[in-house]
């Protein structure tokens, strides 16, 4: 097996937990989808051989994309499209501020700290 199909099947073993990761952060599936899209092209243009972990490392990466659309829809006063069609609102703008809070907590952990939450929460 190549490098490349291997680190596709890898990435498609990984793509729901990330998938799950990324909506749980923004509220709405299709931005979920694309944040881990951008994690798929973040992670081609690395070398993977200097990755150890490469589960952690691309939840890594989809936590730090979820952060940038979140910051992005904040400055531009933007909501999702899918949390308002489909989602209840949880008093107001209560859920983006709860989302926004877990999402900066989690960047200002260390990445050993954010690797370490992740293994936790898969096996739990």
């Amino acid at each position: 097996m190549d490098q490349h199909s291997w680190l596709t099947e890898r990435f498609e073993q990984d793509r729901p937990r990330l998938r799950g990761v990324a909506y749980r952060m923004l509220g709405s599936l299709s931005e979920a989808e694309d944040a881990v899209q951008e994690a798929w092209l973040r992670l081609n243009r690395i070398d993977t051989a200097t990755v150890d972990n490469l589960g952690g490392w691309l939840t890594t990466v989809v936590s730090h994309v979820c952060l940038d659309m979140l910051r992005s829809r904040k400055s531009r006063r933007e909501e999702s499209i899918d949390a308002r069609a489909t989602e209840p609102r949880i008093h107001g703008s209560r859920s983006l501020a709860i989302r926004l809070a877990f999402a900066i907590s989690i960047s200002r952990c260390s990445s050993s700290r954010n690797q370490g939450a992740a293994n936790k929460r898969r096996s739990i």
